[in-house]
């Protein structure tokens, strides 16, 4: 609470405010959990430390309560309207800070998103995740390790992405499964498929999300990226992105997910190029990257 408006409020109602916080905190008394009991104290501590300094009206507590509520009802199955909002105010990024803490030189983690899906279509080592989504091929190569740099084979990676019109499998609403796949590393912990060059796209902004950016002057422009989420046996599951290296959007980025260990060159290839695989691709211009993951130990 700033002094000035500290200040402004009598000593008398300060009092009573206090008392308010006072009583709900008590009433957590009984709770046997340990750990919800400090979430819920915690969180009301600073939820009326909110109402107390800003000095929160009645007609702004409804509109918070009505912003909320449009919320949970534009959320289903597959639109996840409150994971975009944690991450538009940057609690999503804080909380993939606190759980991710630096290890080595293991990879760093970043936003989840409101677009995975479980139960994706599994490929071979080389395979193509795209299955129809439209946009320039790109080659996605590399190698898993662990932070003593041991290969790590058989590790799951889940990838997905937005098509070059910026929409996700999802949002299409007709039940296709499109720029999203696993494979498996190999006995030498590497890894290689074929993806899609990645393009800038707005985060969904018809909604709830969308009318808090208007109202605040920002953008819901993501900055280019691809999708990883790497799991194995003992060590720590990694969820983060690649991003484009030249990409105008990597310090405007919607969500705050960028971070500069992710850029990677996405290396522009000649229509003639021949492709690492050999396939033919009908004269078409393509990309190819190059990303190392280093998994932290389970529990790091």
């Amino acid at each position: 609470m700033t002094g000035e408006t500290r200040d402004a409020v009598p000593a008398e109602q300060q009092a009573r405010e206090a008392e308010i916080t006072r009583q709900v905190l008590d009433s957590f008394g009984d709770c046997t959990d340990p750990r919800l009991r400090e979430l819920m104290e915690s969180l009301v501590r600073h939820l009326h430390a909110f109402v107390r300094e800003v000095r929160l009206t009645e007609d702004e507590w409804h509109q918070g309560i009505g912003f909320l509520t449009r919320t949970g009802h534009i959320t289903d199955g597959r639109r996840q309207e409150f994971i975009l909002l944690s991450d538009v105010l940057g609690a999503s990024m804080q909380t993939v800070a606190v759980n991710n803490q630096a290890y080595g030189d293991a990879t760093e983690a970043t936003v989840f998103g409101p677009f995975f899906v479980e139960n994706s279509p599994g490929i071979a080592d080389g395979g193509d995740i795209a299955s129809g989504a439209a946009g320039e091929p790109c080659w996605v190569e590399g190698t898993v390790t662990d932070t003593a740099g041991k290969p790590v084979p058989g590790a799951r990676i889940e990838v997905w992405e937005a098509d070059e019109d910026g929409f996700y499998d999802t949002q299409y609403g007709d039940g296709r499964t499109a720029a999203r796949a696993h494979l498996f590393t190999g006995a030498d912990g590497g890894y290689r498929f074929w993806g899609l060059t990645p393009t800038p796209y707005p985060i969904p902004h018809d909604g709830p999300v969308g009318e808090l950016l208007a109202a605040t002057g920002r953008s819901p422009m993501r900055a280019s990226h691809l999708h990883f989420m790497v799991s194995a046996p003992g060590l720590r599951t990694l969820v983060t992105h690649i991003f484009v290296r030249g990409d105008r959007l990597l310090d405007h980025d919607a969500v705050f997910g960028v971070k500069d260990s992710l850029v990677k060159e996405f290396r522009r290839q000649r229509p003639d190029a021949p492709a690492p695989d050999g396939r033919d691709l009908a004269g078409r211009a393509w990309s190819r990257v190059r990303f190392d993951i280093v998994l932290a130990p389970d529990g790091a």
